[in-house]
């Protein structure tokens, strides 16, 4: 079992990797064995991640990149073949989130959602197939959302993104199976990162906030997640285990799509 699971020798790229979803994930394939390579797009963040990984005593290789920028992303993974190797396994989990709602939404603001949750899964897995395709094996692991199955207010653009993530991610399962190469997601449910802390916040008097109450009454776990609840997901969905699932959805949120939720 250990072997199965095992990514020892192994080089992945996670796309956001300096923190957040990105970071826990990239630590778990790490301590399954594998060489980790990651982006950001600021230099600040870039070294903050550095710096959270020599904390852990763990070898992470950073690079300044867009990922909505294709000739920007052919030139990273050119640079991390010839860094650390070519890439095995690649985690499409970089993403931004606007909340507001869809009439007050801009056209850009669509379009800026879009580019980064969509069109840069598509660039970046576009840039590491043909290495993939030359090893004989691959795995992509796109970081989808529950909103690939849901609605919501304020979420247009990351539900259309995320949706569209999801078929994308069936697609390339269906391209390029054939070749021993396996494209999943994973889609998390509420997970408590920067990214959701206004939603935690509690109010001036200390009581809870709606939207925290609203998630864990949801939720039959009665709880946010974590990020390392994707941990387990992720290493599973990278390694050698997961050889015969292809174009999969493994959502990673407490049991919330499970549920109808408690009578009012």
């Amino acid at each position: 079992m250990d072997e199965l699971f095992s990514l020892k020798g192994k080089t992945a790229l996670i796309t956001g990797g300096a923190h957040g979803i990105g970071f826990a994930i990239a630590v778990a394939l790490a301590r399954a064995g594998a060489n980790i390579a990651f982006n950001s797009s600021r230099k600040d963040h870039l070294e903050e991640g550095l710096a959270a990984y020599r904390k852990i005593g763990l070898t992470a290789h950073g690079y300044i990149c867009d990922v909505t920028d294709e000739q920007a992303v052919q030139a990273l993974v050119q640079q991390i073949e010839a860094d650390v190797g070519t890439i095995d396994i690649l985690v499409n989990n970089a993403g931004i989130i606007k909340r507001i709602p869809m009439c007050d939404m801009s056209a850009e603001d669509f379009r800026k959602v879009i580019d980064v949750d969509l069109n840069a899964p598509f660039i970046v897995s576009k840039a590491v197939l043909p290495g993939m395709l030359r090893k004989g094996h691959g795995k992509i692991i796109n970081i989808c959302s529950m909103m690939s199955e849901l609605g919501r207010e304020t979420v247009s653009a990351y539900a259309a993104a995320k949706g569209g993530l999801k078929m994308l991610t069936r697609n390339i399962a269906a391209e390029y199976g054939q070749y021993n190469i396996q494209c999943n997601g994973i889609g998390p449910g509420y997970i408590a990162t920067s990214q959701t802390a206004a939603l935690r916040q509690p109010g001036p008097d200390g009581a809870p906030h709606p939207f925290d109450q609203f998630i864990r009454s949801k939720t039959p776990a009665a709880r946010w997640g974590v990020p390392e609840d994707l941990a387990g997901p992720a290493v599973f969905l990278a390694s050698d285990a997961s050889n015969f699932v292809n174009g999969h959805i493994l959502y990673v949120d407490g049991g919330i799509l499970a549920y109808i939720g408690k009578q009012p």
